[in-house]
This record gives structure tokens, C-alpha cells and sequence, in this order.
């Protein structure tokens, strides 16, 4: 009974042979190991799309602000961890625990127990991680399903040998329960928030219990420095805690470990260990990467799969198989998810741009989950959340950007969720602050929404004291000048013509920061003068993350507008190049990630697609350096994604997608209705980055966007490529 369930489980989930071309089996193109050097934040994770736990090594212990599980350049791992990283970020882990299996000398901290190991034993895929830790030999191999983990250790000396397990939790915190009538290992590690709330708990722990395929002794447990052999429980003192069983095994004896995780209970871990267990996540990630196919050189493959690959990994999965979950920002009281699954972990100011809408083309089934999981979290907290992590209000970032994910959903045709719901909803977040200052300073509302109300923009003097990000008034005013929109947009579409009204003119209130005398984005006190002394090439308070030069540019909901506010097409094309010529252009940030598109509108179109197969040929690479900055929860990624293809989606909430410059000679959207969207640009692969000419169905195509229904109607858009461009398509 032991070795052939155990083993037969493992085999089906991680040791299925590669084979196939990059269509049929694309996650053999996936390189792990991109993004996972420099600022890219990546992690080699395996296990299924979008897990509640992803089963990574560690090099660096902790759940700590900014840092990963796993660097590429460490030399030692210090175990294998459950986790819950916000992938590509600069955030947290939480709610995490750690295994490593030892023999010989019993270590158990972190820093002490840390292996070397050799690199060519280092396999990492998205559905199975192996190495071979080289001062005991021990051989590591571990998988995920969506809520479970397996791992599996073959010990070639034999002997006594250790399992050990490490809450990542507060120190004082978490607690492990050694049971050796079950064979089990029982952890609870509290989660505490970061940003809003910053250090309060959030209400709910993460949950393990872990079984083992071989009959162990009792080791002990630790926490901090005290060591307490024979122990079976253990609790944070003013130290993380630990605990550790044993085993007597044969030479090259192999111990198999089953890990059932939860949010919510102990009881719910079991329940999703058993009714997930056994599971085929390369299979999972076969199905999710061959919706889009490819032609390419080996090296292309790698970063296109690799980027869609971290496009699929958050928001992740919450509820339970019950459905059950905590409920968003509410102190333990759980909630039961009905006909839909849970999702949070949403880094909205990012993944809006270009991760959500490519989740409505490939897979919009579960982009409704996700709404209907947004909506969720506005009806039990009573706001819209600005960037929902951890399952709590955080005022992380700026803008009001569930917005775009509604209306975009709603939109492309989503439906499914009560549309008058979500739109009061919205509206109630572009009116109100909360009816108490404490309610306020835990996260919920706009951020500086009374100025904004008053004078049109938010001025200098208000510095949003309680935002993580203070300040940044400029890039509010702009990034709730387009929310507006689409505010406007939704209550247009539902039949609320005065609010349609209200709100679309409230979207011009990016006229209030772009200063009509120099053209650019720019700091205004209360009484309308400008902020002193000015330079659009330096870094300010009142911009987040980026220039008064980048920001100038996001007026997505009226780029018209803005064309003429600025001074005319030949003013605005002249402002582009001068970006582009004095290197301010950043693509690490996502204020930046569409500003290429915009000569589109200006009738350039040639200029952008010089400077998108720039980026895209600069910025990325097949290595561990290979993001140029943080991967924001796969927007770095998605940008790619969609840029590859040839399009890219400027403005969410809309159903345009601008065209930029494919860098394939073909590629072909597999949709979820069984038709096809196929893109044609020979000689694009070579490096023809302009568009001579291009046809749709047929017929000539003279405009620089195509539309979401076009796409989902199937059919095939080709282009014509050239080696030098040609400033007559698609015409003025």
C-alpha cells in the first residue's frame, strides 16, 4: 500500500516524459530561472497555474519585505518552502513553512543547516523541482497540485535521518504539533499584514499537515536556540519554532512526504490533501501554455513560454476545494465561495495593464472568478480594494484600478456577475470615504479622494499621510482621472446617463496636472500655481515611481485630448522622441510599459513599432537577468506576451488593442470557443520590424488597433513586414 500509492502519485504528477513540439508540450520551453537574478523577484515554483502554494527552494530565510525564497546566485538552499510569494514583487511571504531533510549532524537553523549543492543536479520545471544537496548526497524532488505539495528524498548513507520543518512566521509566533499515531506533522503559521495595518494580524494563518509514507520517531522541536529533544509541540517563544522527526532508512532508502495546505483550517489542509492528491500539474500547465502556439528559434521559445508561464501564477487560488476562505479583511469570520473560486494576492496597479485582459482572451472563465472575487472583497470589507494582498485592504500603490478589471471583463462580454452590483460598488469608491478615520487608515477608499473632489486635482499640500506611498498627488490625480472613465464608461453601458455624465467629464481632470505652458505633468498647489523649480527629467514626490516626463503621457482614456493639450501631433511626436533620445524611458516600471504605443495615435505608428521590438529585443533575455525590473505579479511578463503577438492593450476597460510590431513569423491563439486567432509577419523573426501592409480576413487593414470581438471571432491578421519603415501605414 505505502510505495505503490506513494510512488505512483509522484510519478504522475512530475516524472512524465518531455516530448512534442512547443504547442503540443510548451512548458519544456519554460526557463525557471529568468527573472530570478537582479530585480526580477522570480522564484523557481512548482506546482499548477495560479496554487494557493507554490513549493520553491530556499537560500534566504523569513518572510521579509523585498526578499525572495530563492536567488539564483546563492550558493546553499536551506530547505524547500511552502509559499505563498506574490510573484516578481517586492512585497512578502507569508503564511509560509520550510522542510529540509538532513543526515548525519542534526542542524537546525537556517544559516547552520544551509547545503551546498552542485548545479547540474538543479532541474527546476513548473511542475517539479529536483537537486541534490552535496555535502549529504541527499537527492530532493518536490511538486504541487493547487492546494497540496509532495516531496521526496532519497538518503544514500542511510541511517538515522531528519525531517525538518520551520514555521516562517513572527518570531513568538506559529505552532507545530508532532503526531506519531497519525505519521502526521500539524503547523499553523498566523499571517500579519504589511502596508495598511502594517504588523496587525490578518485574521487567518497558513495551514499544514503533513504525512510521511515511512513510520517515524519522535525528534523534538525548537525555537530560536532552545532545542527540546523528545518534545511534541512547539510554539514561537521570542524565536521562530521548529520541529523535527526521525527515521532509521536503509542506504538510498527514498521518504516521501504529503502536504495538504489551507487558509482556513487544519481540517480544510486534510480535506484538500485528500481530493487533490494525485494530480498531473504538468498536464495543467500544458493546457494553459499551448493557448498560445508559436513559431520560433529555441531562444525565443524560452522567454515567450517563460513569460507567459509567470503571467499564470497570481492572483492565486484561496478558497478551499469546500470553497471556504476567509473572508476578505474580517478578522477570522469565514465565508463560503458559491459557484465560483476564491482569488486573491491581486497587485492591481500592475497586472490591470495587460496580465487581466490577457486572461480575457485566453481563459475568461476564470477572469470572472476573479471579479466575482474582487466583488467579493468590496461586499464583505465595503469598499472596492486598491491592491488586495494578503486578503486585506492595503493602500499600497495609487489609483482605483478594480475599476479596470470590471469594466474590461464587463466590457468583452463577461457576464455572470451582477454588473449593477459591481457599478455601485465602483461608484461608491469614486464618492465616499469611510464613515470612520479608522476604517480610512485600515485601507478602505481613494486615497486623498476629499481633495481630489474639491479642487479637481489633488494639490501639494495634501501629502496622503496615511498611504504607504505619500505624496504621489500628480500620479493620483492622473491614474483617477482615467478610473473616472471607466466609472463613467460602466454607468453608460448600464443605462445611468447622469452619472455617465459626471463621471466622463470628471475624466478630464488630467488637465488639472499637465501644465499647458511646458506640456508636461507637473505638481500644483491649492491656489493653481505650479510647483517650482521644474525639471520633467527628474524624479518627484508627487510622481509615483517614475518622471513628470513618463507620467505625462497616461491619459489612456483620451489620448486625443491630450494630443492637443500638449500642442498637436507634430508637438506630441517630438515629445515622445525626446523620451526616447534622452533614455528616460523605464521599462523596470510599469508607468512606462505603454508609452511606445502612443506615437499610434499620433500617426507614427512606424516609431512605435521601432521602439517595442527595441524593448522587446532589449529588455528581455533567455537568463537569469532576463526582466528588467520587478515582474509585478506577471505584468512585466504580460507585456511581452502581448507585444510578441503584435498587439497590446493601452487602455483596459476598452476593447481596443493597439498594434505594435509582431516579433514572430507566426503565432496563433487557440480561444476557448475552439476557434482560432492567427497572427502572420514573415520575416518578422529576422528582424523586419516594420509593417508594410496588413490585412484582416482578407481585407486591408488601415488602422493602427484591432478590436477584442475581431479576436474572438477568429480568423488571421497578417502583416507585411519590412526592414525600413514606411510612415504611410495605416495611414493618417
Amino acid at each position: 500500500m505505502r510505495n505503490g500509492f506513494w510512488i505512483s502519485c509522484l510519478t504522475v504528477v512530475i516524472l512524465l516524459p518531455l516530448a512534442g513540439t512547443a504547442q503540443s508540450n510548451p512548458v519544456q520551453w519554460v526557463n525557471e530561472y529568468i527573472g530570478t537574478a537582479n530585480d526580477g523577484q522570480t522564484i523557481p515554483a512548482a506546482g499548477p497555474p495560479f496554487a494557493m502554494t507554490q513549493w520553491t527552494p530556499q537560500t534566504r530565510e523569513g518572510n521579509i519585505k523585498c526578499i525572495a525564497p530563492y536567488y539564483f546566485a546563492d550558493p546553499k538552499i536551506q530547505g524547500f518552502r511552502a509559499s505563498h510569494w506574490l510573484s516578481g514583487s517586492c512585497t512578502q511571504d507569508y503564511g509560509s513553512m520550510t522542510v529540509m531533510p538532513e543526515s548525519g549532524d542534526l542542524k537546525l537553523q537556517a544559516k547552520d543547516r544551509a547545503a551546498a549543492f552542485n548545479r547540474d543536479t538543479e532541474k527546476a520545471t513548473p511542475y517539479k523541482y529536483a537537486v541534490t544537496l552535496a555535502d549529504s548526497g541527499i537527492a530532493t524532488e518536490l511538486t504541487g497540485t493547487t492546494r497540496a505539495g509532495m516531496m521526496r528524498f532519497r538518503f544514500p548513507k542511510g541511517g538515522k535521518s531528519w525531517i525538518l520543518l520551520e514555521t516562517n512566521s513572527a518570531k513568538g509566533e506559529g505552532s507545530l504539533q508532532i503526531d506519531p499515531a497519525k505519521n502526521e506533522v500539524l503547523i499553523a503559521n498566523p499571517v500579519r499584514r504589511i502596508y495598511a495595518g502594517s504588523g496587525q494580524l490578518a485574521g487567518f494563518s497558513g495551514y499544514y499537515v503533513v504525512q510521511f509514507d515511512h513510520k517515524f520517531q519522535v525528534g523534538g522541536t525548537w525555537s530560536g536556540n532552545e532545542h527540546h529533544a523528545g518534545s511534541t509541540t512547539q510554539t514561537g517563544t521570542d524565536a521562530i519554532p521548529g520541529a523535527y522527526v526521525e527515521f532509521d532508512l536503509k542506504p538510498n532508502e527514498t521518504l516521501m512526504m504529503r502536504i495538504g495546505t489551507s487558509f482556513t483550517s487544519l481540517d480544510e489542509a486534510r480535506s484538500n490533501l485528500s481530493a487533490e492528491i494525485p494530480s498531473d500539474s504538468k498536464a495543467q500547465w500544458n493546457k494553459e501554455l499551448s493557448r498560445i502556439g508559436i513559431t520560433a528559434d529555441p531562444t525565443h521559445n524560452r522567454i515567450f513560454y517563460t513569460a507567459l508561464y509567470h503571467s499564470l501564477i497570481v492572483p492565486r487560488i484561496f478558497s478551499d476545494v469546500t470553497g471556504t476562505y476567509p473572508g476578505f479583511a474580517n478578522s477570522g469570520k469565514l465565508e463560503t465561495a458559491k459557484g465560483f473560486t476564491y482569488y486573491t494576492d491581486f497587485s492591481l496597479w500592475d497586472t490591470y495593464r495587460a496580465v487581466h485582459p490577457l486572461y480575457a482572451i485566453l481563459d475568461p472563465r476564470r477572469e470572472l472568478d476573479m471579479v466575482k472575487s474582487l466583488l467579493a472583497m468590496g461586499q464583505q470589507g465595503g469598499f472596492l480594494p486598491i491592491y488586495p494582498a494578503w486578503n486585506s485592504y492595503t493602500s499600497e500603490m495609487v489609483g482605483d484600478h478594480a475599476d479596470a478589471v470590471i469594466t474590461d471583463a464587463y466590457m468583452k462580454g463577461l457576464r455572470g456577475f451582477d454588473a449593477e452590483a459591481a457599478y455601485r460598488m465602483m461608484k461608491y469608491n469614486a464618492t465616499e470615504l469611510p464613515t470612520t478615520r479608522e476604517l480610512y487608515i485600515d485601507g478602505r477608499g481613494r486615497r486623498g479622494l476629499d481633495s481630489y473632489l474639491k479642487y479637481g486635482y489633488i494639490p501639494l499640500e495634501d501629502h496622503i499621510p496615511d498611504a504607504f506611498h505619500r505624496d504621489e498627488q500628480v500620479s493620483r490625480t492622473l491614474e483617477y482621472a482615467y478610473d473616472d472613465s471607466l466609472v463613467g464608461d460602466m454607468a453608460q453601458a448600464l443605462g445611468h446617463t447622469e452619472d455617465a455624465t459626471l463621471f466622463h467629464k470628471r475624466a478630464q481632470n488630467f488637465r488639472n496636472v499637465i501644465d499647458p505652458q511646458t506640456g508636461f505633468a507637473r505638481g500644483r498647489h491649492a491656489d493653481g500655481t505650479w510647483a517650482t523649480p521644474f525639471d520633467p527629467a527628474i524624479a518627484q514626490k508627487y510622481i509615483t515611481e517614475g518622471l513628470p516626463f513618463q507620467y505625462t503621457f497616461f491619459v489612456p482614456q483620451d489620448t486625443t485630448g491630450l494630443i492637443n493639450l500638449i500642442g498637436g501631433r507634430e508637438a506630441f511626436i517630438s515629445k515622445l522622441d525626446e523620451l526616447f533620445r534622452r533614455k528616460l524611458y523605464d521599462h523596470g516600471n510599469e508607468p512606462s510599459h505603454h508609452i511606445a504605443y502612443m506615437y499610434d495615435y499620433a500617426g507614427a505608428a512606424w516609431k512605435t513599432q521601432l521602439h517595442v521590438r527595441d524593448v522587446m529585443d532589449q529588455q528581455y533575455s533567455d537568463t537569469t537577468t532576463g526582466l528588467a525590473g520587478n515582474d509585478d505579479a506577471g505584468q512585466m511578463s504580460a507585456w511581452y506576451c502581448f507585444s510578441a503577438l503584435g498587439f497590446y492593450p493601452v487602455t483596459p476597460g476598452t476593447t481596443k488593442y493597439q498594434i505594435g510590431t509582431p516579433l514572430f513569423d507566426e503565432a496563433t491563439i487557440h480561444l476557448p470557443s475552439g476557434k482560432q486567432f492567427r497572427i502572420r509577419a514573415a520575416g518578422a523573426a529576422v528582424g523586419k520590424r516594420y509593417i508594410r501592409s496588413a490585412t484582416l480576413n482578407g481585407v486591408p487593414l488601415n488602422r493602427y488597433w484591432i478590436d477584442h470581438s475581431e479576436i474572438l471571432a477568429g480568423g488571421e491578421l497578417v502583416f507585411e513586414m519590412s526592414a525600413d519603415p514606411n510612415p504611410e501605414w495605416p495611414g493618417k
